[in-house]
């Protein structure tokens, strides 16, 4: 029987959609999942310790978010463009995948100035090819040193703050919208399952013995880009950048080899850890691109528990979700959040399903 996308729709109240952070990361709600009994608890995410034990393993995903959202002015007219950065493709020659706003304005061989608060352009970019409707590949101008270009990059930047928070990026979002273990630059969103994590609770949890290991998976846009097909065997995903060390692997293989519980925080933990799975069953040291699509039937190979937040209608995120948890109980789940007004989406509250 086919997967089909509308099993995966629900109606959420537009006031349950998170537009701020919990004022804690660790005093969000935490909703906790039974897979074998349907059982349904309501907790705090710091009560998260109390779920795993001494050489149990968490897997975090530690890409750091890049502020990815540029405003720019086009050459002769001045209209303001807004450039979102997707990916570099050629660090020598500054070639960048993006998405561009509003993208009937915006040619090949157009120029794009970008300017300091104080009105005076320091970057200078040119459209070299269209990729989609909004997609363009772009290649930045700049007279300095790399290290120089970067930080003028930064500088321009703002917090890429996904559309559905609906409100300009503030002074907190630089901090709040990024792990706090964030130290491999490359993500265009963050990993938000993480979000929650304060560092009082990960070293509470290194005290209790549980064992942290790091993933790397450089969440591009391609995550949360709608799927328009009704059949999911038919959706492509987008490859993403992905990392796996040797010292991850061990610390995973160990805690599956002495049977102890291993959780995937996030999605994009879960989809690094289903893309290196060796021969028999464990983990390997891997690095490249993945374009894995998990959905039902799919079989686990590594975690057994997972972290992660309340994620968008028909998304590849809830269906991933529901094949690890099962469609019914997650949608009923789904359900019971939003009676009980849990808080949805990047700066929501979070899911624990075991």
């Amino acid at each position: 029987m086919k997967t089909k996308l509308s099993s995966f729709d629900f109606k959420l109240p537009e006031k349950l959609i998170a537009k701020y952070p919990s004022k804690e990361r660790d005093e969000s709600r935490l909703m906790v999942i039974n897979k074998d009994s349907g059982k349904i608890e309501h907790k705090v995410f710091k009560d998260l310790i109390d779920y795993y034990n001494e050489d149990d393993a968490l897997i975090f995903n530690n890409t750091k978010v890049f502020p990815a959202r540029l405003f720019g002015k086009k050459e002769k007219t001045g209209a303001q463009i807004e450039v979102f950065l997707l990916r570099e493709l050629n660090k020598e020659s500054r070639l960048w995948d993006v998405l561009v706003d509003p993208a009937r304005k915006i040619r090949v061989g157009n120029k794009l100035y970008f300017s300091d608060s104080e009105g005076n352009d320091i970057l200078i970019a040119e459209v070299v090819d269209n990729t989609t409707s909004r997609g363009r590949t772009i290649r930045f101008f700049f007279d300095g040193e790399e290290d120089e270009y970067q930080a003028v990059l930064k500088q321009l930047g703002n917090t890429p703050l996904p559309k559905y928070i609906s409100r300009e990026p503030e002074d907190l979002d630089s901090e709040r919208y990024q792990t706090v273990y964030a130290s491999k630059l490359g993500a265009v969103a963050a990993p938000t399952a993480g979000l929650h994590f304060s560092r009082s609770l990960m070293k509470r949890l290194e005290i209790k013995g549980v064992n942290l290991a790091e993933v790397t998976l450089h969440v591009g846009l391609g995550t949360f880009r709608d799927i328009e097909v009704e059949d999911l065997s038919k959706h492509k995903m987008e490859a993403e950048y992905f990392q796996i060390t040797k010292a991850t692997a061990e610390i995973v293989n160990k805690a599956k080899k002495n049977k102890r519980r291993i959780c995937s925080v996030g999605t994009t933990s879960m989809r690094s850890i289903e893309s290196a799975v060796s021969a028999g069953g464990f983990l390997k040291e891997a690095e490249g691109w993945t374009n894995t699509f998990i959905y039902h039937p799919f079989e686990f190979s590594i975690a057994d528990s997972m972290i992660t937040n309340f994620h968008l209608p028909k998304s590849s995120l809830i269906i991933m979700v529901s094949a690890f948890g099962g469609r019914e109980l997650i949608m009923d789940a789904y359900h019971e959040a939003i009676k009980e007004k849990y808080r949805f989406f990047s700066y929501g509250d979070a899911m624990l399903i075991i």
